[in-house]
């Protein structure tokens, strides 16, 4: 086996594993520790893995801070304003760049979800996502994902937005019936 394809190999298992040991990998391999400590400097000098006492460990600051910074659905920039968290059974707390984002990941992960919460879009305040409004077809167009949706904390404030930048207001209940709709084309309007 070429030092390259064994390299990709090692990668794959400690992505995998989190941990391995570099005997381990001589006897896997077939090839001297000396060989896999070759291998591993490589590794180790692109950010991917440390070396540990007789092993390797797999290096995951980088991918944390890419998740505290980044939608776990889009992998787009969070914005504060717009953030959608989704608290997990696992205590985990996935951060989606939208409400957009946001709902669909919900409706992926379904009962994996304990809590839902986003940030009203006027006064920045945290609220429970089944609580909010939520309003799309706006003409303000705030450089996230399409079909974009602002939410708000209270039904006034909601219908005072769209009454100055259009658009339309949704219940939690109904957001992400619309949103799935409205992604896949069959999106019909009903007064609401």
């Amino acid at each position: 086996m070429l030092p390259l394809e064994r390299r990709k190999r090692i990668k794959k298992l400690i992505l995998e594993r989190k941990n391995l040991r570099i005997s381990d990998l001589s006897k896997e391999f077939g090839v001297s520790e000396m060989t896999i400590h070759r291998d591993v400097k490589a590794l180790e000098e692109e950010g991917v893995l440390t070396k540990t006492f007789g092993g390797i460990s797999l290096v995951e600051t980088d991918v944390n801070e890419q998740q505290k910074n980044h939608c776990t659905y889009c992998s787009r920039a969070i914005n504060e304003k717009l953030a959608y968290r989704l608290i997990l059974t696992n205590n985990n707390i996935e951060v989606t760049c939208c409400a957009h984002c946001g709902l669909l990941r919900q409706q992926q992960l379904g009962n994996q979800v304990i809590q839902a919460i986003c940030s009203d879009f006027l006064r920045q305040t945290t609220i429970s996502a089944p609580l909010a409004w939520y309003v799309t077809d706006t003409t303000l167009h705030m450089g996230c994902c399409h079909p974009q949706i602002l939410t708000f904390e209270w039904r006034e404030h909601a219908e005072k937005f769209v009454k100055g930048f259009g658009g339309k207001i949704y219940s939690y209940e109904d957001i992400t019936e619309v949103l799935l709709k409205k992604m896949s084309g069959t999106f019909q309007c009903k007064n609401h």
